[in-house]
């Protein structure tokens, strides 16, 4: 079976309609660009407070509002429906994330320019974001895949909001608690770094390293996803 943009689009203009009509998920878009208004107009401009807004971003927007897509679709019992439908995994998963994507990228954009953070090397940081959004997708439908429901859904992504928004508490805790060295490798940290090394005029060649870390993070959630998803196909 061939790819279909076709059968994609279809399914990204459902869940534009779906998500439009939830404005107790819609309204999420607007925390991270009205924190970075805030952030511009007080003089916010240390590195840790631009990126604590875009991991808030990635878990608010690119996990939150996946995961309620992805739950919803369960709790019309539609899910079902569109497994069993023509269109292939790759192009359901597209689909289902699609909207994810193009929020996530808008509202990051968005609260950057309203925050003022203009970043020095910008293909760089480019690069990093749409990689941990790519993550923030598949953990968030992984997230929907187990939740039966989006009242479910919005309590099973809370932790995921706390690690991935303020992962930097955890690490501070690491000379105290030594087993937390393991979160330096989260992909929030690693896009921090990033946007730390690249504040100091570091290129692809110094970060290679960490773009490798959150990439690898994206190739395993992604597999655990299509694992999940083809075992609920068959429940």
């Amino acid at each position: 079976m061939t790819f279909s943009w076709k059968r994609v689009n279809a399914i990204f203009m459902k869940d534009y309609k779906d998500f439009s009509r939830n404005m107790a998920v819609s309204i999420v878009i607007f925390l991270s660009p009205v924190l970075a208004a805030i952030y511009g107009r007080i003089g916010v401009t240390a590195i840790e407070s631009h990126y604590m807004l875009i991991n808030l971003t990635f878990a608010m927007v690119a996990a939150f509002v996946q995961s309620c897509l992805i739950a919803e679709e369960k709790e019309k019992n539609t899910l079902r429906g569109l497994m069993l439908s023509p269109a292939s995994t790759t192009e359901i998963l597209t689909g289902k994330s699609l909207l994810s994507l193009v929020l996530t990228l808008f509202t990051i954009l968005l609260s950057m320019f309203l925050a003022e953070y203009k970043p020095a090397n910008i293909a760089v940081v480019a690069i990093a974001i749409l990689l941990s959004a790519l993550f923030y997708i598949a953990l968030g439908t992984l997230l929907g895949l187990f939740a039966k429901s989006v009242m479910e859904a919005s309590v099973i992504v809370l932790p995921v909001m706390i690690i991935f928004s303020f992962g930097t508490f955890i690490t501070s805790l690491a000379e105290q608690y030594p087993i937390l060295k393991a979160a330096t490798y989260l992909p929030n940290i690693q896009l921090l770094e990033i946007g730390i090394k690249v504040e100091a005029g570091a290129g692809f060649g110094d970060v290679w390293m960490q773009l490798a870390v959150i990439a690898a993070w994206v190739v395993v959630m992604f597999m655990l996803t299509a694992v999940i998803y083809k075992k609920r196909m068959v429940d």
